[in-house]
């Protein structure tokens, strides 16, 4: 299995890079790091020589070579980089095809009124990449991943290739994990309880608890079962919204991608 971790060498992501270390070691994977070479606004402006850009350019790889030498040492895992002068989005989906990644592991920020309005990097790479993206907050270090907590909507039927997906995670995370889905009406929280059958088919030989609650805070009410939980990852599965409806319909797996103090973990549809 093969893991991708994106660095810009801040705070942020190299806690992000350290977090995907673990995750490798523990499914007995591999690790990429790759970091994107881009120019301070300064920089760019000040029009810098072509013998300079290089410099920078090769000052930067030297210290990802090392720092994925460090890795490999520290974890005890098979660690390559790549560094390249492109858009993030873009680069990714290239080493993706060429590793056959399973995994994107970025930084999470912390909630703003700037990301609430504008959004931001990683919640769109949650959007737009069709992979496994696992989002780490600054400040959440592996401990291991004995509880996985998956947030759904029950009265929505999930495809059996999403739960195929779950199941392929939880096992690979050797965690237990807990379906929790928030409803507003009781109907839907009926739901549910037909849907068990379901529940006990497509996760067939993996620890699970299933528990709902009746409320119009969903936000509110996974951050207090993940409280309560004491879960190490959260698992969501971004659905997908047309044009207008995207208008007035905020992603909950997107709005959940800023602010947390655990990883999410993102399943594509």
């Amino acid at each position: 299995m093969t893991i991708i971790a994106a660095s810009d060498f801040s705070e942020l992501a190299e806690n992000a890079v350290d977090y995907a270390a673990d995750v490798a070691r523990l499914v007995d994977g591999n690790l990429v790091v790759f970091h994107s070479f881009t120019l301070s606004i300064h920089a760019a402006n000040s029009g810098i020589s072509a013998e300079h850009f290089r410099e920078l350019f090769e000052e930067r790889k030297q210290r990802l070579k090392i720092r994925a030498k460090e890795l490999s040492e520290t974890f005890g895992i098979s660690v390559k980089h790549e560094i390249s002068f492109a858009f993030v989005e873009d680069e990714l989906k290239r080493l993706i095809e060429k590793y056959k990644a399973r995994l994107v592991v970025l930084g999470m920020n912390q909630k703003s009124l700037e990301q609430d309005l504008l959004g931001n990097r990683t919640a769109n790479m949650i959007k737009d990449l069709k992979i496994p993206i696992l989002a780490v907050p600054q400040h959440a270090r592996f401990a291991g991943t004995k509880k996985l907590l998956f947030a759904c909507d029950v009265s929505r039927e999930i495809p059996e290739k999403i739960w195929e997906k779950i199941k392929d995670a939880v096992m690979n995370l050797q965690g237990e994990v807990e379906i929790f889905s928030v409803n507003e009406k009781v109907e839907e929280l009926q739901a549910g309880t037909i849907r068990r059958e379901q529940f006990n088919r497509n996760m067939g030989g993996i620890n699970y608890l299933y528990k709902n609650v009746q409320s119009n805070d969903v936000i509110g009410e996974i951050e207090k079962e993940i409280m309560a939980s004491d879960a190490d990852i959260l698992i969501m599965v971004p659905q997908k919204y047309g044009f207008w409806e995207s208008i007035v319909h905020r992603s909950k797996t997107r709005e959940m991608a800023s602010g947390l103090d655990i990883p999410l973990l993102s399943i594509p549809g």
